[in-house]
């Protein structure tokens, strides 16, 4: 099932799924009650993509408002079939 379904800024759907949400909830900081909103602004308003492989891209978003010094929220995501599918999502201290 379907947590949530977007379009990134290229018009490419990306969606998490339960089984993935699941895995983003072991991290900690992911457990704040704004984690899926964050998720979705990290995709359609990213500071920075990078293109991992032909299938992977990265998606950086930052926050000020996070009281750890990881204030870059990192969504990995995986294309196939020209749909992406999110395998993650954590934050990070800074874009490599």
């Amino acid at each position: 099932m379907r947590v949530f379904e977007v379009k990134d800024k290229s018009g490419r759907k990306i969606y998490l799924t339960d089984e993935r949400w699941k895995h983003i909830l072991k991290h900690p900081e992911m457990q704040d009650k704004l984690a899926i909103e964050r998720i979705k602004e990290s995709l359609l308003n990213p500071v920075k993509i990078i293109d991992v492989d032909e299938d992977v891209r990265y998606y950086y978003k930052h926050y000020k408002d996070i009281r750890s010094k990881a204030r870059y929220l990192r969504t990995i995501v995986k294309y196939l079939n020209e749909e992406g599918f999110i395998i993650s999502s954590y934050f990070i201290e800074k874009i490599p």
